[in-house]
């Protein structure tokens, strides 16, 4: 970026100018919606105005163009500003935006990508600088382009640890491009922020962080420039002094003003009163981006080799997620992979040894790990597979939610699932993670069960649209594929059969190994089971559960590593809910667990192969 140089006084006065349109757009808009929070607005018009008008390059008509500087608006219910600016740079027309928050028209409450202009959904407070900082590492290391990232938070959120989990990213990584800037207007919600206008203990938390802090005016349009005009070798924060509901006189400042549109009469007063310190109506034109971004292509990626596994031999479905990760890397330097410092037990490191350039290593923040896949993937510029223990994703659910409102195209893999990890204890057990993952619109939910499903799992995952969970065990289990069989979303798979099954066997993971293991228990008994392997738990292969089930007249028992709750049972059960003459028969993990060996915990919740051949045999007998 090339040294300040100080602003004219005719280029000052229009970025002030701007700063009141932008002011009197986000008034009259919420006032037409009678809903939004124009005071969070107007705290942040200066800000706006110098980022959009004086400091970032973009083409004004190709928002998503790969060139261009990004922006983030962590602040989400700061929308109207926003939309305000777009159509300020002519991308939308000024008319528009008195359609904010109707059914008909993109410009809702909170930024969402159908917005050209939106990369990441925001508004659940605290996530938009982790995805801020995953569009600045892209753009560092693996575009090594010269656009630029700016995320503008609000002094509220900064209560929310994630910032600082972002915080902390920047300054490991060293993002010098990338800025931060918080709009300090003094008010949250409800009440005042806990550090209101302490503007230089913000600036030492800063800079503790890892940051170059700078305090500024914030509706000083030319400190504001100034601020925006230092590039040190480091990620740089704009610590902005403002007040909330600037320019609405009565309201500037004031509590219990915040998400509340001003009344009619109320806002065609203020409007005029800013309208009146307008001088000039000459908009300033976007500067546009150097055009040095490289194309790149995500689609199709395919992995090199088939699996090269033996049907017999054993590998745990975490280890079979390394490995085939690592060969994925080999078909596209756009397949990235994060950890949380668990790469040594979720097998990523197998990754990192042979692309040690598309590794990132994200600690143990897996929140801010969500947030930077999300950050990377924007604009289809990588391919993000993420890994932690399963268990551990579950705080971050709230990153995930906001991952699929982004419309993201993100894989997260989660290994350790179910009391079969053993000794440890229910603390590190995954129990509730199908159940999380399956109610996140469309979302993918895989659940391999050996060495070739998983890889298969993982080239999938790599062309699938939306979130993509790939759920890994740790225990070691026979190979059960051979290498050429082929595997599609949604198809499962009928693992063992015989011309007179009794009853059809769901298992997955583990307890499909148990399942096998069941069927040759009964075999003894002379009791047929049919096995099947869903392999996608969602979307469900409902059509050949049904037809097993009418072919081992009617009888279902799934049996899962996972609480009762939202796993593979209650799939099974809504997909088959309302056939005649079909039931499901559950096991499943019951109450908190505790620590032993694998064997001894599956067989203390009862889904073992002699639970599973328990059930079959009352089953069978019951008829």
């Amino acid at each position: 970026m090339e040294a300040y140089h100080k602003p004219d006084q005719q280029k000052l006065q229009a970025l002030k100018d701007t700063a009141n349109r932008l002011r009197i757009s986000s008034i009259q808009a919420t006032t037409a919606a009678g809903s939004g929070h124009p005071t969070s607005c107007c705290s942040a018009a200066e800000i706006m105005a110098v980022l959009f008008f004086h400091t970032m390059r973009y083409k004004a008509m190709d928002p998503q163009s790969p060139h261009n500087d990004r922006f983030v608006l962590s602040k989400g219910h700061a929308a109207p500003i926003l939309y305000a600016v777009w159509a300020e740079a002519g991308f939308l027309p000024e008319a528009e935006l008195l359609n904010l928050r109707k059914i008909s028209s993109d410009l809702d409450g909170h930024p969402v990508p159908k917005q050209a202009f939106t990369d990441v959904a925001t508004g659940s407070l605290g996530q938009g600088l982790g995805a801020a900082c995953g569009m600045a590492y892209t753009g560092k290391y693996l575009d090594k382009a010269s656009y630029r990232v700016y995320c503008l938070l609000g002094d509220g959120e900064l209560s929310e640890g994630s910032v600082w989990e972002a915080m902390a990213f920047a300054a490991i990584y060293k993002l010098d491009n990338l800025v931060a800037v918080l709009d300090i207007n003094r008010l949250g919600q409800s009440d005042p922020t806990p550090l209101q206008h302490q503007m230089d203990v913000y600036q030492k938390r800063c800079e503790s962080f890892g940051w170059h802090a700078i305090i500024v005016d914030g509706h000083s349009v030319e400190e504001l420039c100034k601020a925006f005009g230092q590039v040190k070798n480091q990620p740089t924060v704009i610590i902005a002094k403002t007040f909330k509901g600037r320019g609405i006189t009565g309201i500037e400042d004031k509590e219990s003003w915040h998400g509340k549109p001003l009344p009619k009469n109320m806002a065609d007063q203020i409007i005029q009163e800013i309208y009146s310190q307008i001088q000039s109506k000459k908009k300033i034109l976007a500067k546009p981006p150097q055009e040095d971004t490289p194309s790149v292509d995500i689609t199709n990626i395919r992995m090199p080799t088939p699996p090269s596994y033996k049907v017999g031999d054993k590998i745990a479905t975490r280890k079979a997620y390394g490995q085939a990760l690592a060969k994925l890397g080999h078909a596209s330097d756009r397949i990235i992979a994060l950890d949380g410092d668990t790469k040594n037990s979720t097998f990523s490191e197998l990754f990192k040894k042979e692309h040690p350039d598309q590794f990132i290593e994200c600690y143990i923040a897996e929140q801010n790990m969500v947030s930077i896949a999300v950050g990377c993937a924007t604009r289809d510029r990588t391919v993000p597979f993420c890994s932690t223990f399963a268990a551990f994703f579950t705080r971050a659910f709230d990153q995930i939610r906001m991952a699929a409102i982004s419309e993201s195209n993100i894989n997260l893999c989660g290994s350790h699932c179910g009391v079969s990890i053993g000794e440890d204890g229910p603390s590190q057990m995954a129990l509730e993670d199908l159940a999380m993952f399956r109610s996140v619109p469309m979302s993918t939910v895989f659940y391999p069960s050996d060495g070739v499903s998983t890889e298969k799992a993982v080239e999938l995952a790599a062309n699938r649209k939306g979130i993509c969970f790939i759920r890994t065990s740790r225990p070691e289990n026979a190979i059960i594929y051979n290498n050429n069989e082929d595997f599609q979303i949604g198809q499962a798979k009928v693992v063992l059969k015989s011309r007179d099954d009794q009853v059809t066997v769901i298992g997955a993971g583990v307890t499909l190994h148990e399942a096998l293991a069941a069927a040759d228990l009964l075999k003894k008994e002379k009791i047929n089971i049919r096995v099947l392997d869903p392999f996608t738990i969602k979307p469900l292969d409902k059509k050949l559960i049904l037809d097993s089930a009418r072919a081992t007249k009617g009888r279902i028992v799934t049996v899962e590593d996972h609480y009762y709750e939202g796993g593979i049972g209650e799939a099974v059960a809504s997909a088959v809910m309302g056939e005649p003459g079909v039931t499901v028969t559950r096991l499943a993990v019951s109450h908190v667990p505790r620590s032993g060996k694998p064997t001894e915990l599956l067989k203390m919740f009862g889904i073992d192969k002699d639970a599973i051949a328990q059930a079959v045999r009352g089953l069978v007998t019951k008829a």
